[in-house]
Order: C-alpha cells, then structure tokens, then sequence
C-alpha cells in the first residue's frame, strides 16, 4: 500500500485511494493528487482496494480503479461495490490503458462518476477528482440542507434567486400585506405562498386555495362566497364559501389572471372592506382573511387590454414576490434531484436510491420549459424504474430535444461556423495525392462521425447519455449530428 509522503493529516484533507497494478501509474497519480494537497492511499489489486473501502478505519473520500487488474477487474469492483451498503455511494473514477467505448458506456451505467483513458493528463485528472469530489460533499450537505429548508420554506436551493426569494419571504411574512407571485408553470408559485403563511402569525389558522382556472364562471362566486340554500338552481342547502373558511387564515387565490371581470368586482370589494355577503342573502358577514395570488400571466397587460381590473392588480400587487425558472437556478438542480428522490422514498415506504453523477450532469445539462415541476417528474420515474441506484442508463430520452429530424434544424439566422464544424476549407486540400483518397480532415471527420453513430448506438441514441461518455456539451453533440447528418437508427 502506497503511504502518504507528506503531513495531511488535517481533518478536510481528501482521502483518494488509487488502484492500479501498474507500480508506476500509481506512484505518479500519488505525486499528482499529493502535489495538490490531497492524502494518497494505493492497493494492487481489486480485493485489496474493496477491503479498504468496507474498513471504517480507513475513510475514503474517492477510488480510482483502473479496469485491468490482476483478478477482479476494476469494472467488477465497481458492480460490487454499488451493491454494498457501505460503499454504494462511495465517488469512483475508472481508468484504462485500453479502453473501448463499450467500457466506457458500461462504467459509467455501473455508476462510475467519471471514466478517462490513459495515459493519464495532469490537468484532466485534477479537474475530474476536484468535480467529483465537489459532488460528493453537494450529496452529502443536502440532507442537512433540505431539512432545514423543507421544515422553513418546503423548498429547498443554494442558487442567488432562491437565496433573495427566501430573504423576501422572511420580510413579508409577518405583515399583513397582500402578496402577488408571478413566475411561469411548474416553478413552485403555492409552495411559496404555503410558506409566506408558515412564517405568518395566521400558522396555525387555516390555509385555503382556490384554483380561480378550474371554476366555472357561472359558480366563481357562490364558491368564493358561498350561499343559502334555494338561492339558485340546485342549492340544496347553506353553503360557506372560501372568504368565510379562511377567516383568521390566508386565502390563496391561484391562477388569479383567469378570474372573470364581475368576480374581480366582488373580490375587490371584500379586500377593501372586509366584509362579504353569500349568494341570497343580504346579510353581511364580516372576515378576517390574507390573500395571496398567483398567476403565470403578465396581469399588467392584461389591465392594459381590460382583462384584468387596475384596481384590483394595485390592491394585489401590494408586494411582488417573482417565482424564478429552473434555468436560472441551474445550480440548484443536484439538490432538487436528491430532495426528490428522498421524498418518492419516504412516500412509498422504501430507502432512497443512489443518484450516480453521471445523471446529475445529465439532468444539468438539460432544458427544463416545465421547470422544477417536470424535474420531479423526471426523477420519479427514474426511481421507479431503476434498480438499487440511478444510473445514466435510467435517464429518460429528453422529449424536448429531437436532433434527428427536421424540427431540430438549425435556426435560418445561424452563423455556418456554429452549425457545421470546419465548413470552409482551403479548396487545394482537395487536390488528390497519388494513393492517397481523403484528406487528413475527411479522414478525421469521416473518424470522428463514425464514434459518435457506435457511441449513440451503445447508449439506445440517448443524446444526454451519449454527450457525457464522449466528454462533450450536448449542445456541441447536437451540432456534431446534424454536421455530419446523422440519422437515428443508422449503422
């Protein structure tokens, strides 16, 4: 076993634990991630390393395995060691001499966080520990995160927007002023309003929504303010509407941009005065309620063009609170994941699964029109339909992104150079050579579109798969296919 050659014995030093039967190879990765102030630990064999990795004597924050190894292959280890309690979400690098993109392809659906081939680059070795370590340490603050977020907010993120949105939050709780949420569907407009009214005074009073889209027009009012009975056709008995069963509470009023013009009459009205009367009745029953809205309109537009009352959007718009996308919050996606997973854990009565790096790039790299809803989404169905971890073979194809079609063609105003790679070329480099075909370009492209077609063909044509086995951006892999005009199914 290779010893550490320096003092790192500080309590946020990185244990890296390096397997290679290579004597050399290990010996240099130990100078390496030394040099960068990392503690170093070495075994020859697979069996070796596995034992380290289950002794709580011996905390270990990253292996690196190569693939050929003397007995147990670094690819064995690793299926073995995500079936293991202790070691399932230990962060693994795999490395090889020979590599295939096969091996690549099957590391990484193992649960791999990175796979690079020998031999090996300084710099690409230490950006790849220093990301996966960095992943880890996200996993592992997200539990204490999230609970205390959850316990707070019911939302959870580290992003700046998320981190402003929470400071809002604190300063309009306690008052009583009228709160308008705005933000597009699917970034969490009621949780926000659930937790304006948690750190109210009004908690423990109740919490009434009313989806203002999903009532008739013709039954808004007798829902919002109930009525008597046999004040209309099918009235059958006394009725409170949601005014009078939120008194002391909040009112959260979603979807307000679709309320109709006479019901905005009506809730303007009990906003300023407080008082509201049932359908058929003339007596007036007083209530003390907040209200709260939400809407993924432009309400100011709509005033603009009378669909919405002025009045009532200033007596609403008494506070803005701006729900932000999922594609301003990219870096809160690692946590959402996770948060999400947890949650589907804890509903169906199971443990949380594992979720491998190589997915979380993936999910971060993706567009998200349905926001932090269609995450979830997403994440549930992979625990559904993984096995004890989520690997990037449980990613779904992403319905957004279709690069094998015409709808996926490049937009008319596009540059050349950003829709086909090294377009224009100096015409005497076509000139043929005697015995010779293609030029070291065509040679290189008719190379390079040949290991994407193999790659996609190896991953089911999953784009978000097939981008982080090859190392590239999907948006640079989806430049490469329509380049090279490749096509689903080929090859």
């Amino acid at each position: 076993m290779i010893q550490p050659t320096t003092d790192t014995s500080g309590p946020s030093v990185k244990t890296i634990l390096v397997v290679d039967d290579e004597k050399n190879i290990r010996r240099t990765l130990q100078l390496v991630l030394e040099g960068e102030g990392y503690r170093v630990i070495g075994a020859e064999t697979a069996e070796h390393a596995i034992e380290v990795l289950a002794s709580p004597n011996t905390p270990v924050d990253l292996a690196i395995f190569d693939v050929k190894l003397a007995g147990m292959s670094g690819l064995e280890a690793l299926e073995r060691l995500r079936k293991e309690e202790a070691t399932r979400d230990t962060p693994i690098i795999v490395i090889s001499g020979h590599a295939t993109v096969n091996d690549a392809v099957h590391a990484i659906k193992l649960g791999a966080s990175d796979f690079f081939e020998k031999p090996l680059a300084r710099e690409r070795v230490l950006v790849s520990v220093k990301n996966v370590l960095e992943a880890a340490q996200t996993r592992r603050a997200l539990e204490t995160m999230s609970r205390e977020q959850l316990a707070k907010y019911e939302m959870i993120g580290k992003s700046a927007p998320v981190q402003r949105l929470f400071h809002e939050i604190e300063k309009v709780a306690p008052t009583r002023a009228s709160v308008l949420i705005t933000g597009e569907s699917g970034t969490g407009k009621e949780l926000i309003a659930r937790a304006v009214h948690r750190l109210s005074s009004r908690t423990e009073e109740p919490f009434i929504k009313v989806n203002c889209a999903a009532i008739p027009r013709e039954l808004i009012e007798s829902e919002l303010f109930g009525h008597e009975k046999g004040a209309f056709t099918g009235a059958q008995t006394k009725r409170r509407g949601f005014f009078e069963q939120a008194h002391g509470g909040t009112l959260f009023l979603d979807e307000i941009g679709d309320m109709d013009l006479v019901a905005q009459a009506k809730v303007l009205r009990a906003l300023q005065s407080g008082e509201i009367s049932r359908v058929g009745s003339e007596h007036v029953i007083h209530v003390d309620v907040r209200v709260l809205a939400a809407t993924n309109k432009d309400l100011a537009k709509g005033v603009e063009n009378g669909a919405f009352r002025e009045d009532l959007f200033f007596r609403l718009n008494v506070f803005p609170l701006r729900s932000p996308g999922l594609r301003e919050r990219v870096e809160d996606i690692p946590l959402l994941a996770h948060a999400f997973m947890q949650g589907f854990a804890k509903e169906n009565g199971t443990k949380p699964k594992p979720i491998d790096d190589a997915v979380i790039h993936a999910l971060v790299a993706r567009r998200w029109p349905g926001n932090v809803r269609e995450l979830k989404n997403v994440v549930e169905r992979m625990a559904i339909l993984s096995g004890d971890r989520v690997t990037i073979a449980d990613l779904p194809e992403d319905p957004h992104e279709s690069p094998f079609g015409e709808e996926e063609a490049a937009p008319d105003n596009a540059p050349a150079s950003e829709v086909f790679d090294d377009e224009r070329e100096d015409a005497s480099a076509r000139v043929p050579v005697p015995g010779q075909y293609l030029t070291l370009r065509e040679y290189r492209e008719q190379t390079e579109r040949k290991y994407i077609v193999d790659t996609l063909k190896l991953t089911g044509w999953n784009i978000s798969r097939t981008a982080v086995v090859l190392g590239v951006e999907r948006t640079n892999l989806h430049k490469k296919i329509r380049g090279y005009q490749i096509k689903r199914g080929e090859g």
